[in-house]
């Protein structure tokens, strides 16, 4: 079978240099192993996801002559699957609600920071600090009657114990010149969110069911991700799912080494091609 490979952009803002290495390095990856590219639309995030930004994914894409299988895998089309997963966790007793706000969390990692230092994860963000993982069930019920917001969490101890070691296959240097096959290190994320009462799904969660319903088989994404695949071979082991190989690329930054984000407009694709670039010269931005 071909290798299957995707490029799977969140439409709540304009492509930039960043995103046009990552589609044109899977795109080149799918020509030259004889394989299939497909594009989804990652967009879970209601609030921020616009119709206008994913109508100009698609003509950025193909303004880079990059083409694509169709249809394309809309993920708020398909909340019914990740609702599914999320069943079957809840099933083996390794999900559970949590009703503190994210003001409650910041001011319960202030507290706790108050007596010395409090873990992060990997991207530096503070691991969840609650409690609400002993709340009795009655308890739990009760708030969600009530209409109280939740986040469902995974219980990350129980899930890792679960689970037990865990790799994957790494076919290009990681952050630290990883390369070979990884150890998985979930735990370093703490409880991470599913889904909340208002968003159904999390990026983790839907990223590893989209990759496994559509046969993605090569995963190139981009180093800011690298450490977020412990998560991801967490869940396919727990839900059973294909493992795919991973490749984190470089990414690219701007002239003060920052990696680049969607506001900034100097290396917007439409910007770059306003004045006047070629997709040519794009792929010379992004040394390809």
């Amino acid at each position: 079978m071909p290798p299957v490979f995707r490029f799977a952009p969140s439409p709540n803002g304009h492509l930039h240099l960043g995103h046009a290495y990552s589609a044109l390095l899977n795109h080149d990856l799918a020509r030259q192993t004889g394989g299939r590219l497909l594009l989804r639309i990652e967009d879970i995030d209601a609030t921020r996801c616009r119709p206008e930004f994913e109508a100009a994914v698609y003509e950025d894409l193909a303004w880079l002559g990059i083409g694509w299988e169709t249809p394309v895998r809309r993920q708020s089309e398909h909340f019914a699957a990740y609702g599914a997963a999320i069943d079957r966790l809840t099933a083996q007793g390794l999900v559970y609600p949590s009703f503190e706000s994210r003001a409650d969390i910041a001011r319960l990692v202030a507290d706790r920071e108050a007596g010395g230092a409090w873990p992060r994860d990997p991207d530096g963000a503070p691991l969840y600090p609650g409690t609400a993982k002993s709340l009795a069930q009655t308890e739990r019920e009760r708030l969600i009657g009530q209409g109280a917001p939740f986040a469902l969490r995974l219980d990350m101890a129980a899930a890792c114990a679960h689970a037990g070691l865990l790799r994957w296959r790494e076919q290009d240097d990681g952050p630290a010149g990883e390369t070979g096959d990884m150890v998985a290190r979930p735990e370093a994320w703490g409880d991470v969110i599913l889904a909340r009462k208002e968003t159904p799904t999390s990026y983790h969660l839907s990223v590893v069911i989209d990759d496994a319903l559509q046969g993605v088989t090569d995963v190139v994404r981009g180093a800011d991700l690298f450490w977020s695949t412990s998560v991801h071979r967490l869940l396919q082991e727990l839900l059973g799912l294909p493992v795919p190989t991973y490749r984190h690329h470089r990414l690219i930054r701007d002239t003060a080494g920052q990696k680049l984000s969607k506001s900034t407009q100097a290396t917007a694709l439409r910007a770059l091609r306003a004045d006047g670039a070629s997709p040519a010269d794009v792929r010379r931005l992004v040394s390809l």
